[in-house]
């Protein structure tokens, strides 16, 4: 068999690629920088948009402007051009009559995808729509690769995810999610500052996995010749702060890591807000967190009733708060509170075909039970609250019930968003509830915690009454832009490589 029936036939994307490599040679021959340093740009097309709104049709103006995109659209070889830039999109009409012929001649060597400037002058045309009329035009940088057909564009997730920068050149509906999560997270710190909330940092390299319970993942420090894990959470770092007087109102934009499965809601890397106040408990957290919640919506989308799925949200205060427990007995029957043992409860979870493994402790019990139960119930947002003490280490003992602690997570939509306390300031319960999450971990939980001695000892210098709370950022940009999974939200979600996936195949 020949070296040519041997060879593998060439794909039509990489034909086209081809043919574009030889405009760029042709470029280049013609003594053309196809990717110059600079262009000086006057105005986005937006603006140009909003100027000219008025101008009748058919009418041409003595303004001339320089602007600058990319070419997503070429009609009648050239003639017409659809340049986008970042604000929106503007017409470009070229004609030999208005530029340099040799200029003109070259526009053949434009393809859709490439960057370009245009100077021209501000007209309309007959059928209405604003153009730039070119006088002159720059190749600001010449793509070699073709973009998705136009009227189906980039569709494949899995291609969206791994090539997010052709989704966001393609998609609209991907740039207003990436530009509405900007502006939520700018919201969220308006709010807070005017609140009186100082913006602070910890550290993301910690000595040992502390603050939530997760599984971290492990990295190592080789100056030091010693293991450190990835923050799962700035809880006690934070409360740290709270012990030394930095603020009595602080919070925290951080990026968390966690080691455990990927799923519509999960994604290894992620960003959260944690936010602390000295001199209140766990009830001025839920008034905080509606009210932050809804003021955000309303800023972003201009209300508090938002569309998600097939639900319509009202996110407008106040929400409504039921005790777990409560709502476990209102969807099961069963008052747990009547139930002391573990074997006990977990006998009644199998009775409600709840799966929980034997050594399971009243609260993780109960927990389950709610996870299955009652969660996917919650779609209007309600503060479940009155957590049990076991799953809840770092959260005070509820002042009526020690069995339980003054906890609540916030549900929107079946999901946790928020999760908050009135914080553990007692050092000795402190290192009680860390020594039960050490014996949990001995035992192989691999998400307890272990005892930190440090935040022992700076409870131990003392801790104010103290109301916390941490959010998930992006869940809560998941709610507010209608997105069906964590990844549309992530401008890079964590996937699996390219290899990984072929090897599974």
């Amino acid at each position: 068999m020949s070296e040519t029936q041997t060879r593998e036939p060439i794909s039509a994307k990489e034909t086209m690629r081809q043919r574009r490599l030889q405009k760029l040679t042709e470029l280049m021959d013609k003594g053309i920088n196809p990717y110059p340093y600079k262009y000086n740009k006057d105005i986005d097309a937006k603006d140009l948009q909003e100027k000219y709104k008025d101008l009748p049709a058919g009418e041409e103006t003595e303004d001339f402007y320089s602007v600058a995109g990319r070419v997503m659209a070429i009609r009648n070889t050239g003639m017409f051009i659809d340049l986008m830039d970042s604000s929106g999109k503007i017409q470009i009409f070229s004609h030999k009559d208005n530029m340099d012929v040799e200029k003109f001649k070259m526009l053949k060597l434009v393809d859709v995808g490439d960057i370009m400037g245009f100077y021209g002058s501000i007209r309309r045309t007959p059928r209405g729509e604003l153009s730039i009329k070119a006088k002159e035009y720059t190749i600001l940088s010449k793509s070699l690769q073709t973009l998705p057909e136009k009227f189906h564009g980039l569709t494949d997730q899995e291609t969206r995810y791994r090539q997010r920068y052709v989704d966001l050149i393609v998609n609209e509906k991907t740039r207003d999610t990436f530009r509405k999560r900007s502006l939520i997270i700018q919201k969220i710190r308006e709010y807070l500052t005017n609140q009186g909330f100082l913006e602070v940092e910890t550290p993301m390299l910690h000595t040992q996995a502390s603050g939530a319970n997760a599984r971290p993942f492990i990295t190592h420090h080789n100056a030091l010749d010693m293991d450190l894990t990835l923050r799962i959470a700035p809880e006690l770092h934070l409360k740290r702060l709270m012990v030394g007087g930095l603020s009595e109102k602080i919070f925290e934009l951080s990026r968390c890591f966690r080691n455990e499965g990927i799923d519509t809601r999960h994604n290894p890397e992620f960003t959260m807000i944690e936010l602390y106040q000295s001199y209140v408990d766990y009830n001025d957290m839920m008034e905080l967190t509606e009210n932050m919640v809804a003021w955000v919506a309303k800023e972003v989308l201009g209300t508090t009733k938002i569309q998600y799925g097939e639900h319509e949200i009202d996110l407008t205060p106040p929400w409504d708060r039921k005790t777990m427990l409560g709502a476990v007995k209102e969807a099961t029957g069963i008052d747990f509170l009547e139930i002391f043992t573990a074997e006990e409860a977990v006998q009644k979870a199998k009775e409600l075909h709840v799966a929980v493994d034997d050594d399971m402790n009243w609260g993780q019990v109960i927990d389950a039970i709610f996870e299955e139960k009652v969660e996917p119930t919650l779609i209007q947002p309600c503060h479940i609250i009155d957590y049990p003490r076991e799953i809840s280490p770092l959260a005070k003992a509820h002042r009526d019930n020690d069995r339980l602690t003054e906890r609540f997570e916030t549900r929107v939509n079946g999901w946790e968003i928020a999760n908050a306390f009135s914080e553990l300031s007692d050092p000795i319960d402190q290192r009680y509830r860390f020594e039960a999450q050490a014996l949990a971990k001995a035992n192989g939980d691999e998400e307890a915690m272990s005892i930190d001695e440090d935040y022992i000892n700076a409870l131990e210098y003392g801790l104010a009454p103290t109301g916390g709370m941490g959010m998930g950022i992006d869940r809560l940009v998941m709610l507010l832009t209608n997105s069906p999974t964590i990844r549309d939200v992530i401008a890079f979600p964590t996937m699996r490589t390219i290899t990984q996936n072929n090897e599974n195949q």
